[in-house]
């Protein structure tokens, strides 16, 4: 069975998703799609920080613990989905690419919900962490890359100078129309390179 990877480029309720094969260092796109990671996509949860910035903490606590829960189980869902549809076509979907933001370490609730920079930013994170949960949950090797970075760790990997890596990225989309996104053009990338060991790229099992 060959091999397939999963590259994530994540935003508040939502990600872009792109599966990849790559066989004789040829990358093949098997697949695209845009995962809800809330059940109800309205502000209110694609945005839970906002919302609890609003709520006695102990409710706002308990807010954003549910809509973890749900995006957690939503990402579970969509990609042992995905798993078993490429399954059926002779692909083993058994790692996942994730590109991060800037990184930083977030504090405690009270500090975030007292800052509204941190509150963008949690909102964000919130959603990459249901899909490191997911990865894990389902066995997926984890990479992790952040976005600022993608190119320049994907250039010497993949043979590539960094002008031309979204030049291929838009190759590899056009079986599938318009619009073929920035975000799946990146998550593509992320996926390309999660098949391809590389010491820059950081694989790890999630925490």
């Amino acid at each position: 069975m060959k091999q397939a990877a999963i590259g994530f480029r994540v935003h508040s309720g939502w990600s872009a998703a792109v599966a990849v094969c790559v066989e004789k260092g040829k990358p093949t796109v098997l697949d695209r799609q845009r995962l809800h990671l809330v059940e109800t996509f309205t502000y209110r949860f694609r945005q839970p920080y906002h919302t609890a910035e609003k709520m006695p903490l102990a409710e706002g606590r308990a807010f954003i613990s549910s809509v973890k829960s749900k995006a957690r189980d939503l990402a579970d869902q969509a990609i042992r989905a995905l798993k078993s549809q490429l399954r059926e076509r002779g692909y083993d979907l058994n790692r996942s690419a994730l590109l991060l933001a800037s990184g930083r370490q977030l504090p405690e609730l009270e500090k975030i919900l007292a800052s509204h920079a941190l509150i963008h930013t949690a909102d964000g994170e919130l959603f990459r962490e249901g899909i490191v949960q997911a990865s894990e949950h389902l066995g997926l090797a984890l990479s992790l890359i952040k976005d600022a970075e993608l190119l320049e760790q994907a250039a010497k990997p993949l043979h590539l100078p960094k002008p031309r890596l979204l030049q291929r990225a838009t190759e590899l989309g056009r079986q599938f129309g318009a619009p073929w996104s920035q975000d799946e053009k990146f998550a593509t990338l992320a996926a390309w390179l999660a098949s391809v060991p590389t010491e820059k790229t950081n694989r790890s099992k999630p925490a």
